[in-house]
């Protein structure tokens, strides 16, 4: 008894099997006929006991086939179909070996070999299944400041949602990836780029510190065959950095969030001259944070910062309504912003600054060692609460393990939180706030906080976020402010905030835009991807 595939693994050829199970199709009649039964439910048996949900579920529908029956030839298409393409989702495709499950169902003779081998397809298929739905890689631990709680799939959820699909199994398969638009963008990208890879990529690059107009020479016809290639410049001839290669410059610092000024300078250039190859990593590990994100709702009002875009933005019905600049944490392992999903609850205006113990211990307590009225703006507070005079305490009797007081600022113009931030408790006592340093906000790169999020334009966020509970959102932030007092405001509708880390998102156009990876995390991601079998095929000669 031979079990073959037709049409590249589309359809099994089962007559001979089906032959064979029926009582007047083997010697021995019903007694043989157990005995092959047996063998084939012994064997997925002994092939799902390592895997609990797949045992679980065969057991359930008494051993009957997903994958082997006469009647599954759909669904092994769908699968099949999946596996070949799974590259083209940066999944790694090497993992499932559709080769090597096509060449085992040509080979199946006994009834054993097809238990066995059902359970092997089930594996690969919910290896996949979880793969293309939450991601690949656990990220907390790629990098601990990835404490994203990933929403997976149970294993039972996806072997009874393929039988629950019925006549329709490839539509079932395609909705385990992410179904938002970004997802499909990306996917799109990646392709379109792997081609451009293929006719040579963009070119050579450019051999200059800093061009602008006026410019000629080898660095700029160098500079305008990459932004023609890039798709940033039309068909020129021109030898000279002219108005329209000036243009074209300014475009590209505009969408890589860059200072626009037309002018490529070091940073722009270094940006410029970024292989291809390094802009599909970062395609390729924003599709792994989307699925990471899968399953989330992420409500149709909801705030999205995304840390090295150094942007925070509300989004209502997946358009954008309101938008800041914002500095993020700086580039220290205690320091950089952590990444995960939470609800904001309240805000509070004219707040206190309730130093974290951290910056406590490691940054004032050795300048009150040297000086104690250093940070005399802050109060010293006991155990019970109260504002103890610096006066009064030893500060060289103490360390960071036994100091016992903490800081408290009360609210004023020079608080570090401003005069509004906006709460989502978390474990990891992260918030958007207001900040008196102002200037940091014209500069390109923006990681400077201790991890909270500074917000561009408070007030205007505060409004945004009031409007949907008060009339005049404005007059009542503004008369709350002048009281001076500080006072906790309650959202009613709470509203979803994301941090996220995307160095590639696609605008609604589908054209991607690119960011500095600040904290080296997605360079982390890609190396851990590599590591489970992804590939950039092209690249793989």
């Amino acid at each position: 008894m031979r079990l073959g595939l037709r049409n590249s693994g589309a359809a099994l050829v089962l007559a001979a099997s089906v032959l064979a199970l029926s009582v007047g199709g083997m010697p021995g009649g019903a007694q043989a006929q157990g005995a092959a039964l047996s063998g084939y439910t012994q064997a997925i048996a002994e092939g799902a006991v390592t895997d609990e949900a797949m045992a679980g579920f065969y057991a359930a529908r008494n051993y009957a086939p997903l994958w082997t029956g006469a009647g599954d030839a759909a669904r092994r298409a769908a699968l099949f179909h999946a596996l070949d393409t799974a590259a083209a989702q940066g999944l790694p495709a090497a993992r499932y070996d559709a080769a090597g499950l096509r060449a085992r169902f040509a080979a199946v003779e006994t009834e054993r070999q097809r238990g066995l081998l059902e359970a092997e397809v089930s594996r690969v298929y919910l290896d996949y299944a979880h793969d293309v739905s939450n991601g690949i890689l656990d990220p907390k631990k790629i990098d601990s400041g990835i404490v994203r709680e990933i929403p997976r799939r149970e294993s039972r959820a996806l072997l009874d949602g393929l039988v629950a699909a019925g006549d329709e199994p490839a539509a079932y398969i395609r909705s385990l990836a992410p179904r938002n638009p970004q997802y499909a963008q990306l996917m799109k990208a990646k392709l379109d780029l792997e081609a451009q890879i293929a006719r040579g990529g963009w070119g050579r690059t450019v051999g200059a510190k800093r061009l602008g107009p006026g410019d000629e020479g080898a660095a700029v016809l160098a500079l305008r065959d990459r932004l023609q290639a890039m798709g940033y410049l039309g068909r020129s001839a021109t030898a000279a950095y002219d108005a329209e290669m000036q243009k074209a410059v300014q475009q590209y610092q505009f969408d890589l969030n860059l200072e626009a000024d037309g002018v490529a300078g070091e940073g722009t250039l270094a940006e410029i001259n970024r292989a291809p190859e390094e802009r599909l990593k970062s395609i390729i590990v924003a599709m792994e944070r989307l699925r990471w994100m899968n399953g989330l709702e992420l409500g149709r009002r909801h705030i999205w910062v995304n840390i090295t875009d150094f942007n925070a933005r509300i989004v209502d019905d997946g358009k954008t309504s309101f938008e800041t600049v914002t500095v993020v944490g700086q580039n220290q392992s205690d320091r950089r912003t952590p990444e995960f999903s939470d609800v904001m609850e309240m805000m509070v205006i004219n707040p206190s600054w309730h130093v974290p113990r951290s910056i406590t211990v490691k940054e004032y307590l050795p300048m009150m060692q040297r000086n104690p009225n250093a940070a005399s703006h802050i109060n010293l507070v006991d155990s019970r609460g109260r504002t103890v005079p610096r006066s009064a305490v030893n500060f060289a009797a103490y360390n960071a393990r036994n100091f016992p007081f903490s800081m408290k600022q009360p609210p004023s113009d020079g608080n570090a939180l401003g005069l509004v931030k906006f709460l989502f408790p978390n474990p990891y006592n992260i918030y958007l706030h207001d900040t008196p340093s102002k200037s940091l906000f014209q500069r390109e790169t923006r990681a400077f906080s201790h991890g909270c999020i500074r917000i561009g334009k408070p007030f205007e966020l505060a409004y945004a976020l009031l409007a949907p509970q008060e009339a005049d959102p404005e007059a009542y932030f503004q008369k709350i402010l002048r009281s001076k007092a500080e006072t906790t405001v309650k959202l009613e509708a709470p509203v979803p905030v994301h941090l996220v880390y995307f160095t590639a998102w696609p605008r609604a156009s589908g054209q991607i835009e690119y960011r500095r990876d600040v904290y080296g995390r997605d360079a982390a991601i890609f190396g851990a991807l590599e590591k489970a079998g992804v590939e950039l095929p092209l690249l793989a000669h």
